[in-house]
Order: C-alpha cells, then sequence, then structure tokens
C-alpha cells in the first residue's frame, strides 16, 4: 500500500510541477519583462497637418507693404530643418486664385530649424500700389536642405496683392 500511495503522490507532483511550468511560460514569455519598450518617433513638424500658418501684417518699407508669413509646429513634433523661400505661392481670395507672380529674395542657403519650440517666419514684399487684389490664402511649398517638401502648406490671413512679389527666406520668429 505504501508504494501505491507514494506512485499516487509522486504522479500528482510531476502533474503539478509540470502544469505550473506551463502556466509560467503562458505568463511570462521569456525576455518580455527585459524587453525595450518600442516608441514610435515623433512626426515632423515639416508635414502640412503638423503646422499652423497665419499672415500677419507687418511694418513697410519705402515703396513696399510687408506681410510675415508664420509658422507654428504642433506640440510633441519633431524638429525638422527649412531652408530659403517656399515656392509654388498662389494667393487668393475665398478660394479664387489671384494672377500674381512671385520671386524668391535673400540668401537661399542658410538652413532654419523648426518645431514646437522652434517658430519659423518668411516675409511677402508687395509693392504699393494704388489698388492691390485683396488676399486672405497662401498656399506655397517650403523646402529642406534637400529639396522641397512634399504637401501644400497654407497661411490664413488678409493680405494685398500685385505684381512684383517678392518672398523672403525662411527665418527664426520672435514674438514681438
Amino acid at each position: 500500500m505504501t508504494t501505491r500511495l507514494a506512485r499516487t503522490i509522486a504522479r500528482t507532483a510531476a502533474t503539478t510541477a509540470a502544469a505550473l511550468a506551463t502556466a509560467a511560460a503562458v505568463l511570462v514569455p521569456a525576455g518580455v519583462a527585459n524587453a525595450d519598450p518600442v516608441t514610435d518617433p515623433a512626426p515632423s513638424a515639416c508635414r502640412p497637418a503638423n503646422q499652423r500658418a497665419v499672415v500677419e501684417p507687418a511694418p513697410a518699407s519705402a515703396g513696399h507693404r510687408h506681410y510675415a508669413v508664420v509658422l507654428t509646429a504642433a506640440p510633441g513634433t519633431a524638429d525638422c530643418t527649412l531652408q530659403g523661400s517656399p515656392s509654388n505661392l498662389v494667393f487668393s481670395l475665398n478660394g479664387s486664385p489671384r494672377a500674381v507672380d512671385s520671386v524668391p529674395y535673400g540668401d537661399q542657403t542658410r538652413p532654419v530649424e523648426f518645431g514646437p519650440a522652434n517658430p519659423v517666419r518668411f516675409d511677402v514684399q508687395v509693392p504699393n500700389s494704388a489698388g492691390p487684389a485683396q488676399a486672405n490664402r497662401i498656399d506655397f511649398t517650403p523646402h529642406a536642405p534637400g529639396g522641397e517638401i512634399p504637401g501644400a502648406f497654407t497661411a490664413y490671413g488678409p493680405l494685398g496683392v500685385d505684381a512684383g512679389i517678392q518672398v523672403g527666406p525662411f527665418t527664426e520668429h520672435t514674438a514681438g
């Protein structure tokens, strides 16, 4: 009888040990406790959806009106680098394009950091005229050191436009 009891106890112990080992293997996969957490990189501030652009009046100069287009990055985005003047500018009023062209001016080679803590701006210089066309939107393409940034950027705000528009390069924006 003692042998029979010993065998039953041994089988029960073996079955219990196997069940515990299986449960441990299922509940605690190897390496999970030591794995580094996977974090996705923050989205770039240079994506059109991750920024906001507004047109603000700026101090005039001799013979010209100036407007500052100020870009602010969304919180939680990663800094990126802009360079030179934006291109492909389209000025419009309530969706109707204005027939004006623009040309860049200034240093087109200087990189500027853009991100949540680093707003940027570019200057739109419009010659004074008796009756500039009104606009309230600018669509544009910014540039990085490697070329154009994909996607259409849009700035909103009132401005007057006319022939001879010049567009300055991106610079740091300081609130003032």
